[in-house]
């Protein structure tokens, strides 16, 4: 499937009904950076996405014509070295079928449109250095900055 022979892609926020097509995407997700979480996560993930928390994560699907094909669940949280709230893109996938289609960009795009809408200019990301083709698109909708991650060693 193509979305060139379904019609254009739709982005909108996550919904109950959902459920079902929203854990496949993100199950995908988690099994391409060899992860995976237990049932409890997928519960309260999925509960906050639809909460309305602030504190909360919301999620921005999008959606052929034949069902999703991508998903982004992104935050607003507060910055020491600024007034106004930053915005995290935490999780974007695109399903492999519709790659190179302006999925993963459409997304981004609205993600960037909903922090503008809340007053949050700031967006960024992580994703690891083997994600290749990913990082083509990254490389031209943001700005790569020298930033190293480190994590706790519990």
């Amino acid at each position: 499937m193509t979305l060139k022979d379904t019609g254009q892609v739709k982005i909108r926020p996550l919904r109950e009904e959902d459920q079902a097509e929203w854990r496949r995407l993100w199950t995908a997700y988690l099994e391409f950076y060899e992860s995976g979480v237990p049932e409890t996560v997928y519960a309260s993930t999925f509960a906050r996405l639809l909460g309305d928390d602030a504190q909360d994560y919301s999620c921005l699907v999008a959606e052929g014509e034949n069902g999703l094909v991508g998903l982004t669940h992104y935050l607003f949280h507060r910055h020491a070295w600024k007034v106004e709230n930053v915005c995290y893109l935490q999780d974007l996938y695109a399903d492999p079928n519709v790659r190179g289609q302006g999925v993963g960009r459409k997304l981004i795009e609205a993600v960037y449109a909903a922090a503008d809408d809340a007053g949050a200019p700031s967006v960024y990301w992580l994703t690891q250095e083997f994600n290749h083709t990913a990082r083509k698109l990254y490389d031209r909708i943001g700005t790569k900055t020298p930033f190293i991650r480190y994590d706790r060693v519990v």
